[in-house]
């Protein structure tokens, strides 16, 4: 397999970061777990439940030394990320994320997952605009002795409405 570095581009392979100090070409001649930079998730960016399901698979690949451990925690957010979704072409390709992972081939893992980011789009817009908040009640005041008026919050500014993401 060949795979095109542009100067300063970082590639993860088995663990060891690549950068390239200039233009180049790398063919990988036997079998190897490798990672494009263009293709890393920054932690920040994890912001949905498949995002982070990407974050996870990531990690095993930058980091094979913690892979076990990381095995866990996908195992757990993966059950967790099942138990959100009904939508049938999710929970089917989950199925076929999860056999990927068991076999350790994590980058086809990380392919399917990614591909599914438009779905979950279109899936937590969806129940985003079923859950409109109720009408804002109008503000109250009450006035305290002395004459001084005491202002209320209205029930939207209390709590918050919409899809709350796993801490990871």
């Amino acid at each position: 397999m060949k795979i095109g570095l542009k100067a300063g581009e970082r590639l993860f392979i088995n663990g060891a970061v690549i950068r390239a100090e200039k233009k180049t070409n790398i063919e990988l001649l036997n079998d190897a777990v490798f990672l494009l930079e263009a293709h890393v998730l920054q932690p920040e960016e994890a912001t949905t439940p498949l995002r982070q399901l990407y974050f996870i698979l990531q990690t095993m690949i930058i980091d094979p030394a913690s892979a076990g451990a990381v095995q866990d925690m996908f195992h757990l957010v993966l059950g967790s990320i099942k138990s959100a979704f009904s939508t049938r072409e999710i929970l089917v390709r989950l199925d076929e994320v999860e056999v990927l992972a068991r076999d350790a081939r994590w980058f086809e893992a990380m392919k399917v997952v990614r591909a599914l980011y438009p779905i979950e789009a279109s899936v937590m817009l969806a129940e985003k605009s079923q859950r409109t908040p109720p009408a804002r009640p109008a503000e109250r005041s009450v006035e305290r002795p002395g004459g001084r008026p005491v202002e209320r919050m209205a029930d939207r500014e209390r709590f918050h409405y919409g899809p709350q993401l796993a801490a990871i």
